[in-house]
């Protein structure tokens, strides 16, 4: 059996200076250290920094006056910020430089006099945070059907936005249906959906030339995780959700010669690496470890500047 692994996968930037936030506040250990939400959707991260002294909250009531406060690479809504603040918490802004560039342009645009469109997920923590920007404002869309249903205020000063992590496909198939039904829309230069999530789209079907099966290592929460199983699904080569190993069912590698592994954005290399050594083991014969071409992405956030010296 022949195992290939897709290039880029796991970690992004803003997912690396999430962590890393996490872990230079907890260095400090001047005051209990709480996390708006999952500081990137992967049980064995947030397991691993809670085993370290965060606490992982949804609500800023549930932090101690005075504790310092992290905000998730996802991003939160003024209104977090303003209940955080009457709580008098030092916040710490873990949100991916991506997502603070689309909350950025809402504002701008609300600012302008426009109504937003915004394409995502709905009850997506990153959509929450995106559409808490200017709740009055903004409407989410997920699919070319609900464009076709959409009643807005003013079709001549119309915006849009979207979800970081979306499928780069389906978003350019709801964009193109946007600009059919309202012309005057104004779309994005290049749609929001970050660096990371397209190559990583770009790599599995790379993957899915090659591999009789492909396998994602990810959480079900993790968007971008899910968009690369439909990927991978929609080339028509089978793809299954895994959150490790013990995930893998043995009967899918029946009849496969090669076996596509990639990671979501937010998935540490160390459980690429389990379910490689567990995939040897179910193999009947020599198992070849392959690899796409190595890929620099060159990408790398600063980290706030409260955090900087340390």
């Amino acid at each position: 059996m022949r195992i290939l692994l897709a290039n880029p996968r796991g970690f992004c930037a803003g997912v690396d200076r999430a962590i890393e936030i996490v872990e230079l506040a907890l260095k400090r250990k001047e005051r209990p250290v709480f996390v708006r939400h999952e500081i990137v959707h992967n049980r064995h991260v947030v397991d691993g920094l809670r085993a370290k002294g965060a606490t992982f909250i949804e609500d800023p009531d549930e932090a101690p006056s005075g504790a310092v406060l992290i905000y998730s690479a996802h991003g939160v809504s003024p209104a977090v910020r303003k209940a955080a603040e009457s709580r008098r918490l030092e916040t710490i802004d873990a949100t991916c430089p991506l997502v603070t560039k689309v909350h950025n342009e809402v504002r701008r645009m609300v600012s302008e006099g426009f109504e937003i469109v915004m394409i995502g997920h709905a009850g997506h923590v990153e959509v929450e945070g995106t559409m808490g920007q200017a709740p009055d404002s903004i409407v989410l869309v997920e699919t070319v059907e609900d464009v076709a249903r959409l009643e807005v205020r003013d079709p001549s000063r119309l915006g849009c936005v979207t979800q970081t992590t979306l499928s780069v496909d389906d978003t350019r198939d709801v964009m193109q249906a946007l600009s059919e039904r309202f012309p005057e829309i104004h779309l994005p230069k290049r749609d929001d959906i970050c660096y990371a999530t397209q190559n990583r789209q770009d790599a599995v079907k790379a993957l899915a030339a090659e591999a009789d099966l492909v396998l994602v290592v990810g959480a079900p929460a993790s968007s971008n995780s899910n968009r690369l199983v439909e990927v991978a699904s929609r080339l028509g080569v089978p793809a299954h959700l895994i959150q490790d190993e013990r995930d893998i069912d043995p009967a899918w590698l029946d009849g496969v010669d090669c076996v596509g592994i990639t990671a979501g954005a937010s998935t540490p290399d160390v459980l690429v690496r389990g379910v490689i050594d567990h995939l040897r083991t179910l193999s009947t014969g020599p198992a070849e470890l392959d690899a796409l071409p190595e890929v620099d992405e060159g990408v790398r956030f600063n980290l706030p500047r409260e955090l900087r010296d340390a």
